[in-house]
């Protein structure tokens, strides 16, 4: 098992933002984190990443607490956040360098550069990139500790189609030769592509887990966009 987490709770004062959350992956799967703005969704990776105090009966990943073995661990964990913040005056090789000294073991990041479609712009400076472009860096930069686990929130948004659907390919590559994925993701052509699971949430509770045909079958839809909204309560909005 890559990443197990049981219970898990995150309440800010007396808000209850995560409430018993449990789910597991294992090397070669990807989860997705559906649910409104507000949900829950980057609550709990803050909490499953230990940057979010949290209640819970069991987090380990790779066989270790994020917690408690948190240098060892975060060795093979790669993270993109939603707001990536790159320092203006680094170009790109300077950021690449950067994230790579941080780690002992590394991915080959001339071919990631390649890979992401980002070969030739690695003296220009970070902050001239265009909007997709720096999402892309800040996907390779997960990518770099050659992670057996990589959480991805909100991973495309800003690209266009042919970006993505370049993204979904390597990513889909990564997932055959075992890398293990939790998504968070708004487009659900996206959740069908790369999503094995997925976990619903709707006021920091869990309505639905299973996968997407168990999805659009519980939910007597036609599609999982449908079955989506209907779960997370948002069909009176459309």
């Amino acid at each position: 098992m890559i990443l197990s987490v049981k219970n898990l709770s995150v309440a800010y004062g007396t808000k209850q933002a995560v409430d018993n959350i449990s789910f597991n992956i294992r090397p070669g799967e990807v989860i997705g984190l559906l649910g409104a703005n507000g949900a829950g969704k980057s609550s709990t990776i803050a909490a499953v990443l230990g940057i979010e105090k949290s209640a819970y009966q069991e987090l380990i990943m790779l066989g270790k607490s994020p917690i408690l073995h948190r240098k060892k661990v975060f060795q093979e964990v790669g993270v993109q956040f939603q707001e990536t913040n790159f320092q203006d005056k680094l170009t790109v090789h300077e950021a690449c360098e950067q994230w790579e000294s941080l780690y002992k073991q590394t991915a080959d990041v001339p071919q990631l550069i390649q890979t992401f479609g980002l070969n030739g712009k690695e003296t220009q400076l970070v902050k001239s990139l265009s909007g997709g472009e720096r999402q892309r860096l800040a996907v390779l930069q997960a990518l770099i500790p050659n992670p057996k686990l990589v959480f991805l929130d909100e991973l495309t948004t800003g690209l266009d189609t042919r970006a993505r659907r370049m993204l979904w390919k390597q990513l889909l590559a990564m997932k055959e030769n075992g890398l293990a994925i939790v998504l968070t993701s708004h487009y659900m052509d996206e959740v069908e592509a790369l999503c094995d699971e997925i976990l619903i949430l709707k006021e920091g509770k869990t309505i639905f887990h299973g996968t997407i045909q168990e999805a659009i079958h519980a939910s007597g839809k036609a599609t999982l966009e449908d079955a989506y909204l209907y779960f997370a309560g948002e069909e009176d909005w459309v």
